[in-house]
């Protein structure tokens, strides 16, 4: 593929929009080394891009087709990785809220509460002794 349809992909998938309200909360890429300095890093919009083919389809990271977004599935899942350790969604889910209630558009008086699920710390039982 073409780059030009490398990036009408990624647009596809993470608009100008969202871009610039993801853009500023990304961690700043640690400085490459002198010496060796590896491979150049992948464009991070295309990473956020191919995320979310993997959450929209369902595929699996290895099944990501690699020249539809110019970066890898691994290189994705790792970014991925990196940007949860960051505190990434957490932060945009916040932006996202002020900018909703800013606009009024955030109606709090119909919600869906989800449930959380604990790990039981004794365990439960084995499948054995459900029997």
């Amino acid at each position: 593929m073409t780059d030009e349809v490398v990036l009408e992909r990624v647009a596809e998938l993470v608009p100008d929009e969202l871009w610039q309200r993801v853009q500023p909360l990304l961690p700043p890429r640690p400085p490459r080394r002198f010496r060796h300095p590896g491979r150049l890093p992948r464009n991070d919009r295309a990473a956020l891009a191919g995320i979310v083919h993997v959450l929209i389809t369902g595929c699996t990271w290895g099944q990501l087709p690699t020249e539809q977004f110019g970066c890898s599935g691994v290189t994705c899942w790792r970014r991925l990785r990196d940007w949860t350790e960051a505190g990434v969604w957490p932060q945009l889910h916040q932006v996202l809220l002020e900018e909703l209630r800013a606009a009024s558009k955030l109606d709090l008086k119909t919600a869906v509460v989800d449930g959380s699920h604990v790990r039981a710390l004794k365990g439960g039982l084995t499948p054995v002794l459900r029997q």
